[in-house]
């Protein structure tokens, strides 16, 4: 029999013999854990723990019903499918779940209508929609796959395109504003630098260190893709460096000289932005469009500017060639014209 691997799960033997089991995690209350693992009753009790609740303790509500939402939910955690997304990914999914299992939880899955879904889909916003729509569709993908369903209720939903530019890609004038606040040797000048010469997710710019720094590149596997990049040294990101002194393993660590979080880092650069008088819509992420931008506008082909970014498809990447590419042929276009004029 395959044993499960459990983080944060101690177990040991009472004065009595029995065989106990606890969820102990730094920080969090100590939980006991009922069933044996794998189990609905223990997974039930082991995902909340995980998320910092402890378990019901009211009659009939420590046992999870098979079939049911909450029961689907707890097996598709431990399914291979969950566990091979990125963490963010997880986490985001977790989340949404969460909430939908708190209102749904002790339905039946078997009997969840595609009108449900479609109506529940029309009340969110769209970007909320799309990731609502994903989670449930790994969900619903599992259940079929375990036999709790025979049809998947999210299959052929589709959801109309966004009118949207998404995050805000930074200006040239709002980085220079930036820049000008946040001199070089200054914390918020690395964080930025590491940000908009890399090109990467802030995910990734808070792992880097000087570990990874050899032969005037620097390593990243990316956390969302696995992605393995080896990205040259831009001789700004350079400078950034040699100003700042680092004893510890992560070039950017909390006032406490703790390893920043993805949240608490992506908090804390939206202040800086705001110290330097930029509006709340520059992020750490719009650095990364604008790094992308900004190599398309210096001529870069799509594929050159994914061996930077480590996009895995190239839509998103094209659309800064695109840009680019029809900006400097409406200059050409100009050029000519005035060309014309002149010799005329």
């Amino acid at each position: 029999m395959t044993r499960i691997k459990l983080d944060y799960v101690h177990e040991y033997r009472d004065r009595h013999g029995k065989l106990r089991r606890y969820f102990r995690r730094p920080g969090f209350k100590q939980i006991a854990l009922p069933g044996l693992p794998g189990s609905d009753e223990f997974m039930a009790a082991y995902q909340l723990a995980l998320a910092g609740q402890a378990p019901r303790t009211e009659i009939g509500t420590t046992r999870t019903k098979p079939g049911t939402v909450n029961a689907v939910i707890v097996g598709y955690y431990n399914s291979l499918a969950f566990r091979s997304l990125a963490p963010s990914t997880q986490r985001k999914r977790r989340n949404i779940l969460e909430r939908f299992r708190e209102v749904h939880g002790d339905k039946r899955i078997a009997l969840l209508p595609r009108e449900f879904v479609v109506r529940a889909l029309s009340k969110k916003s769209p970007f909320a929609a799309r990731n609502w729509l994903k989670t449930l569709r790994g969900l619903s993908q599992f259940a079929v796959n375990e036999n709790f369903r025979a049809d998947d209720p999210t299959l052929g939903i589709k959801l109309p395109p966004i009118k949207s530019d998404g995050i805000h890609c930074w200006t040239d004038a709002e980085i220079e504003k930036y820049e000008l606040r946040h001199p070089l040797g200054t914390k918020g000048r690395l964080a930025f630098a590491l940000l908009l010469y890399t090109a990467q997710r802030l995910s990734d710019v808070i792992a880097m260190g000087r570990q990874h720094i050899r032969d005037s590149a620097i390593s990243v596997r990316q956390q969302k893709t696995g992605t393995v990049l080896r990205i040259p040294i831009h001789p700004e990101l350079r400078k950034a460096l040699d100003k700042t002194f680092f004893e510890h393993l992560t070039f950017l660590v909390t006032e406490h000289d703790k390893p920043f979080t993805a949240t608490g880092f992506g908090s804390w650069f939206r202040n800086r932005c705001v110290e330097a008088g930029l509006s709340r819509e520059c992020s750490a992420h719009g650095l990364r469009k604008a790094a992308c931008r900004r190599l398309a506008e210096a001529g870069c082909t799509a594929h050159q500017i994914a061996a930077i970014s480590g996009h895995a498809s190239l839509r998103e990447v094209e659309r800064y060639t695109k840009a680019a590419d029809q900006a400097r042929l409406a200059r050409q276009a100009f050029d000519k014209e005035q060309r014309r004029t002149d010799v005329g």
